[in-house]
């Protein structure tokens, strides 16, 4: 971990959130499954008139209201992660050719889950702010005091079930990022987080408020 000034954070953050949602689309385009929230991004884009992308930019902004009655403060990255990552998923569904053989599209899907991983690392150790979606499940857990544990497994069953009832692609992608993408950002995480410098306060040095 280093010590790392704003304008870095900044690099690191919309880095890490166009590479968020390019991953994205890798898995879309792998056609083998997706996690819990695409899932469902892609069940409702069958019913609508919008990209995959509008939908993910849609649904961030609808889960970011959640956050009002939560008393949740976004940050700048929150913001920025409503945006940037849906424009990058329907940039990358648009140059990413979907492959015919299944080695590729077990390559594109593996690529995506490393990448996805690795981007979600880069947004979350700039420390700008939680997502909208992490920061729903933050807000309730601190809100009722129960655990992270419950809140996330009733969040993403929920977006995952109402997913599939959509049309949503479900498959053996959708189990493997379940159990590697926690392992896969642990792993990179130490690499790329930063330590926020503290603020001064005339002579006093006060910590940077916890994201």
């Amino acid at each position: 971990m280093t010590t790392t000034g704003l304008p870095a954070r900044l690099v690191r953050l919309f880095v890490g959130l166009f590479l968020y949602g390019f991953t994205m689309a890798m898995m879309v385009e792998s056609t083998l499954g997706l996690d819990p929230w695409d899932v469902f991004h892609e069940g409702v884009t069958r019913h609508v008139g919008l990209s995959f992308g509008q939908v993910v930019i849609v649904t961030g902004a609808v889960v970011l209201l959640l956050w009002i009655p939560l008393r949740q403060l976004p940050g700048v990255g929150t913001v920025a992660n409503v945006v940037v990552i849906g424009l990058a998923a329907d940039l990358g569904i648009a140059v990413i050719a979907q492959p015919d053989d299944l080695w590729l599209r077990a390559l594109l899907l593996v690529g995506g889950i490393v990448g996805n991983g690795f981007a979600g690392a880069l947004y979350i150790g700039a420390a700008l702010g939680p997502g909208p979606r992490d920061g729903l499940w933050l807000g309730l857990v601190r809100r009722t005091g129960r655990s992270v544990r419950l809140w996330r497994t009733v969040i993403e069953v929920t977006v995952l079930a109402v997913g599939f009832a959509l049309g949503g692609t479900v498959g053996v992608g959708t189990v493997l990022y379940a159990v590697t993408i926690g392992p896969v950002v642990q792993a990179f995480l130490p690499l790329v987080q930063v330590e926020v410098p503290p603020k001064r306060r005339g002579d006093e040095e006060v910590s940077a408020e916890s994201r």
